[in-house]
């Protein structure tokens, strides 16, 4: 099984992880659904953030991470995913507020953007407990705790 990541880096930020941190969260997240997955990470700011959950959600302000899956034809059989957008001081300030480290926070933002590429999602009670439980599962495969239970002082 194999990922490509195509990484994008658009922020002005200094913690962002390196590309192979990107590609092994990525490929934690893939694994088992696809042998070969290719998909953009768009590290970007506040500004981009926020115009992009406006055009596409609605939603005012920048959210963490936005995906947005590649619609193919269905005859057409490309390991194509679609394209993650990460808001890098939105998931810096997240992992501060919420006490957790922000290398485990990055992993999540990832793993939880490649599974919506994926076709999971959290819209009711249901999805989102699978998901979560997926997610979670995967996290602490990569010796991350859980993103879902309050983290103790770092």
């Amino acid at each position: 099984m194999s990922v490509s990541v195509d990484l994008q880096i658009a922020s002005e930020c200094q913690d962002i992880p390196t590309t192979e941190q990107f590609i092994q969260w990525a490929t934690a997240a893939v694994n088992n659904l696809k042998n070969h997955a290719e998909l953009s990470i768009r590290v970007i700011d506040e500004e981009e953030g926020a115009e992009l959950n406006l055009t596409y959600r609605q939603k005012q302000g920048p959210t963490n991470v936005l995906s947005f899956p590649a619609e193919l034809p269905e005859a057409v059989e490309l390991p194509l995913l679609g394209d993650l957008a990460i808001c890098a001081p939105v998931v810096i300030r997240e992992a501060a507020e919420q006490n957790k480290s922000l290398e485990a926070h990055w992993a999540h933002m990832v793993i939880h953007g490649t599974l919506h590429l994926l076709g999971f999602d959290h819209i009711n009670d249901k999805d989102a407990e699978i998901m979560e439980s997926l997610e979670t599962k995967i996290l602490m495969e990569l010796d991350f705790p859980n993103p879902y239970q309050p983290s103790e002082s770092l």
